[in-house]
């Protein structure tokens, strides 16, 4: 099982002029094997929720378990996968995504073996001895992703991944993470700021509050698979964007007329 479970879990951060309360008592469960999205206003805390689920900072309350097991501190069950590439500009391609592979003192003939899976599903053939500058932004997310896969992680995490693409560049790495997920089945928590692409990529999409964050709205996306983007012009689609639109809209307003 890799069952993702927040418990009451809350952030609070001293300032100056009094506490800020970032969450508030979220609790949620990503069953195994899911494909979970959070959306919500800006600055409603998502992104501060993956980290607590990644183990890079601890909640104010609450916990989270993963697999039964509590993610106090950053470990090889969890990938991350940031909007900044966050690649080792000194390692090649192969050697970026055998990082964790060498970490973990996996045999070369082996490492070699998972890694040349990755290049060719991730598709990067010819470029596996390139350096990250030589790449474009989509090949280096491309290749963050096979490094977070190359661990076989219990469950992947990944915050805003596609928000400094391209339009098209971000469709494309959409479609190439569905496939991705059809083949591993990992527990997924990915947060985004773009509807569309949450409706695309998930089986449920959480929706948060204005600061601070909860979980307001659980929607359950029931759009076949695999998904195409035949389904983005779609009734449905334009359903669920509607839903998703007017509740993140009502608690944006919220935000504007308390500051």
């Amino acid at each position: 099982m890799s069952e993702i479970r927040f418990v009451g879990v809350a952030m609070r951060y001293p300032t100056r002029r009094g506490e800020v309360r970032a969450l508030q008592e979220i609790s949620l469960t990503v069953p195994d094997g899911q494909f979970a999205c959070i959306v919500g206003p800006s600055g409603c805390g998502k992104s501060t929720l993956l980290s607590v689920a990644a183990g890079l900072i601890t909640p104010s309350e609450g916990e989270v378990r993963v697999d039964g097991k509590a993610t106090d501190s950053p470990g090889a069950d969890r990938g991350m996968v940031f909007q900044s590439y966050s690649l080792y500009p000194w390692l090649s391609v192969r050697r970026n995504i055998e990082f964790g592979l060498e970490v973990k003192r996996t045999p070369k003939p082996e490492r070699t073996r998972q890694s040349s899976e990755l290049i060719r599903l991730m598709k990067l053939d010819g470029f596996a001895e390139a350096y990250p500058k030589a790449l474009s932004g989509g090949m280096k997310q491309r290749v963050a992703i096979a490094r977070a896969l190359a661990n076989d992680p219990q469950v992947l995490l990944m915050d805003e991944p596609f928000g400094a693409l391209d339009a098209l560049t971000r469709q494309i790495m959409q479609e190439m993470l569905t496939d991705l997920w059809q083949r591993y089945r990992k527990t997924v928590l990915f947060v985004t700021h773009d509807i569309d692409e949450a409706i695309f990529l998930g089986d449920v999409i959480y929706i948060m509050t204005n600061r601070p964050g909860r979980i307001r709205t659980t929607l359950n996306v029931d759009l076949p698979r695999p998904r195409t983007f035949d389904m983005v012009g779609g009734t449905r689609f334009a359903e669920l964007r509607s839903q998703v639109v007017g509740i993140i809209h009502e608690e944006s307003m919220k935000a504007v007329e308390s500051e």
